[in-house]
């Protein structure tokens, strides 16, 4: 069957509204709200120094901010100009200046500084080496910085060397090359930023779809019946897409939230690219489900109860049975899988009562279309993958599959990063396939060279891996990070201090300094100064959420003298280390990994010609799965049963989940979430749960577990009963270590916490009384 071709942009309608209007106030004075005005004012002040090449950024490079894919001041979905707070803050670490060589002179007067004001210092200017005990970065030369490392790689079992890649503008040319340059090294253990985000999303797709990406556009939003956003706050993670929002709404479509707490940012959002919402905002959804934190599969279990039940009444009603016929499996499965759950554990675990539940079944069932959108709310979870086929299941059911104004997205939260494991930058994939025997002899035979047989690791365990004993084959000695800050990102922040100091060699390829760059290894630091993206010798790609290649040119303006292109530095090393073989891995130019990625990933047939700026093809047509045929074995999606998860608490406990704020990653730009007014050591908590504790609203308060204490203050706000939200990362030391997703082995960023008054807490003489509570939550988790 051929695959439809993206439509192009749309037009927007502009005729105003008042229906829609958060409130009759211009430009929402009085309100908490982002200050886009003042943001792109500062912005502006930031990089008075280099205005010019600033704008030339924004108006001819691809966005290095959130995975929408805006080429320049133009998208794919509607036609006008796009521009974010988003984009507009990471503005800034492509125009600095380098950093001044005073402040590597002294690590302990940068260790006094957060990652904010590390960042604001410059770019890192040449190479450096910091070994134990030194108060100071050395500045080495390139040579010398490449053979240490060579030297090391040479020395050391491949099994302990790991290579990690955030999603810091990183392009697809970069992934590749690093994918590759790993296996030509001898390691499988390579992994990148989308393993702490969406790697169930890919993982679930894959089983219940045979797809590992958005199978429908954003225009597809737009005209849709229902458009769900599931534990996803897009307008504050990707607030481009509230311009796609703003059309759905003026098509019809109807908003829905499913979510603990009411994001205010869903509720009412000013569209700074939309006159008419500029002035008096926008109401973006119709309504909220507040599920508990983890009760998703119970919620949507429970929509399927319903359904079931309707057919039985009306048969016909609820569920399309010609899609069900002819593009599934596991339906009679599935069905008598849910009609056996009760309803008094479906209602407990999803938090929400079986009459709240009947009114999105029925909003579904009298749907024609729908599409049904995620982020980490149902990622980060320890039953993450059966979050996502649950949500496979719900569309698969009312054929919300390879049509127009229908599909799942799993919304990504940084530029490019979709294309990270469709270069093969992760341990269980090679470029266009997984590991499969017939799949790796095909990249061989392309490489040249043996890709090694044994299973790599994730992040998780490549960092773990580091603390086994010395004459443990997998020890990690050799760690080599291409962006990334882990004590900022990952649960338990002194353990994973602890870990960093204890590698052998860690190599930081990076365009700034953050905290994680300051800790002591065993032997030595080297940190390496990389390009970004519109620096880099024949521009780069990335691909968006909805699977979108985009050329991004490489841009005139000032350079940091010996920062280099990520994808020459990988090839350099690989050729010192293994120089018989340097013809295998010898790239000359972007546009020759290009030319490979395109034989390498079929997919990607079209990349090879992506040479100047606005160069654009969809990979996988308008819709994957189009007609209801799956790239599966049989071309048939797969239902599959998903039972409820323990995830449970006692009487006086909370769940707790991690919150964004202003921020881009780990990356904060302001200490105020311009949504709620919160700051960062908040504590995001129903009225009710306070009353009951005798907090009040601002008021100091403690908040605790087996893994850490987190000490702040009592934010009142509208999130589910027995729910609780603190900022990321000031609240990981909350999280659990070594707690992965059985699938995709994405760590567990949700969890059970005590709370309490911080004068009850601190006042507590007798410890064994916080060691009883904690050992209760400890006999929750086992």
């Amino acid at each position: 069957m051929g695959k439809t071709k993206h439509a192009g942009p749309m037009k927007l309608d502009k005729k105003w509204d008042p229906s829609l209007w958060a409130g009759k106030v211009p430009l929402g004075l009085g309100k908490v709200k982002p200050k886009h005005i003042r943001d792109t004012l500062k912005v502006a002040l930031e990089n008075r120094d280099n205005l010019g090449y600033a704008y030339r950024i924004l108006t001819q490079g691809v966005c290095d901010g959130c995975a929408l894919g805006v080429s320049g001041l133009q998208d794919q979905t509607l036609a006008g100009p796009h521009l974010c707070t988003t984009r507009l803050n990471v503005l800034r670490l492509n125009t600095m200046p380098a950093i001044d060589p005073k402040w590597l002179d002294d690590v302990e007067e940068l260790r006094k500084l957060d990652s904010t004001e590390l960042r604001k210092l410059g770019r890192i200017p040449y190479p450096l080496s910091r070994k134990p005990g030194e108060k100071r970065f050395t500045r080495i030369s390139w040579d010398d910085a490449l053979n240490r490392i060579a030297a090391k790689i040479k020395a050391i079992d491949p099994k302990q060397l790991a290579f990690y890649l955030t999603a810091r503008g990183i392009t697809n040319e970069v992934y590749y090359t690093a994918a590759k340059v790993a296996r030509f090294l001898g390691t499988n253990n390579i992994d990148n930023a989308s393993r702490i985000c969406h790697s169930p999303s890919k993982t679930a797709l894959k089983r219940s779809l045979g797809i590992g990406a958005s199978s429908c556009n954003y225009q597809d939003w737009i005209g849709t019946d229902v458009l769900v956003f599931w534990g996803s706050v897009a307008a504050n993670n990707q607030p481009v897409s509230t311009k796609y929002m703003y059309a759905a709404k003026k098509a019809g479509t109807k908003i829905i939230m499913i979510n603990p707490y009411r994001e205010p940012a869903m509720e009412n959002y000013w569209i700074p690219s939309i006159p008419e919402s500029a002035l008096f905002g926008t109401q973006i959804v119709d309504d909220v489900f507040q599920v508990n934190i983890g009760g998703d599969i119970a919620f949507m279990n429970g929509v399927m109860k319903h359904w079931f039940e309707m057919e039985k009444e009306r048969p016909g009603s609820a569920i399309d049975h010609a899609f069900i016929a002819n593009h599934t499996n596991g339906f009679a499965e599935l069905k008598e899988h849910v009609e056996q759950l009760n309803w008094n554990d479906i209602v407990k675990s999803a938090g929400l009562s079986k009459e709240r539940i009947l009114e999105f079944a029925k909003l579904l069932a009298n749907s024609r279309s729908g599409v049904f959108i995620w982020s980490m709310g149902l990622t980060q979870h320890r039953f993450a993958t059966d979050n996502i086929s649950q949500v496979a299941n719900l569309a698969l059911l009312q054929g919300f599959i390879g049509r127009k104004h229908c599909g799942v997205m799993p919304i990504r939260g940084h530029s490019g990063v979709q294309g990270s494991g469709e270069m093969g930058a992760d341990p269980f994939v090679l470029p266009g396939g997984d590991f499969e025997p017939e799949h790796k002899k095909r990249i061989e035979a392309i490489w040249g060279f043996h890709i090694p047989d044994w299973q790599g690791d994730t992040v998780g365990q490549m960092l773990e891996n580091v603390l086994l004993p010395d004459d443990h084959e997998r020890k990690v000695r050799l760690f080599y990070t291409s962006g990334g800050n882990f004590l900022e990102t990952m649960p338990d922040p002194a353990f994973i201090q602890r870990v960093l100091e204890n590698v052998e060699l860690r190599v930081h390829q990076d365009i700034i300094f953050n905290t994680s760059t300051l800790v002591d290894a065993k032997e030595e630091v080297i940190v390496l100064p990389a390009m970004t993206r519109y620096e880099q010798p024949g521009g780069g790609t990335s691909t968006s959420t909805e699977r979108m290649v985009y050329f991004s040119p490489e841009i005139k303006g000032p350079r940091i003298e010996e920062a280099r292109a990520e994808w020459d530095i990988y090839i350099e090393l690989a050729k010192r280390v293994d120089p018989e073989r340097a013809h295998l891995i010898d790239f000359q130019t972007a546009q020759q990994i290009r030319d490979e990625i395109a034989v390498a990933n079929p997919n990607y047939d079209g990349i090879q010609h992506l040479k100047n700026r606005g160069d654009v093809f969809q990979w996988g047509g308008a819709w994957l799965c189009e007609g209801g045929v799956c790239p599966t074995p049989d071309g048939r999606g797969n239902l599959l049963p998903i039972d409820l998860p323990e995830f449970r608490r006692t009487e006086g406990h909370f769940y707790v989940t991690s919150r964004r704020g202003k921020q881009f990653n780990s990356m904060v730009y302001s200490e105020t979430d311009p949504f709620n007014g919160a700051d960062r050591y908040d504590v995001i908590m129903n009225e009710t749960d306070g009353k009951k504790l005798n907090i009040r609203n601002g008021e100091s308060i403690v908040v605790y577990n087996q893994y850490g204490t987190f000490q702040g203050r009592a934010c009142f706000g509208d999130t589910q009963t027995g729910n609780i939200a603190v900022y990321w990362p000031e609240g990981n030391m909350l999280l659990p270590k070594g707690v992965y997703e059985t699938h995709a082995k994405i760590p567990e960023y949700n969890t059970t916490v005590i709370v309490e008054k911080a004068e009850s807490f601190h006042a507590q003489k007798d410890r064994r009384y916080l060691e009883k509570r904690v050992e209760e939550l400890e006999l929750e988790a086992n």
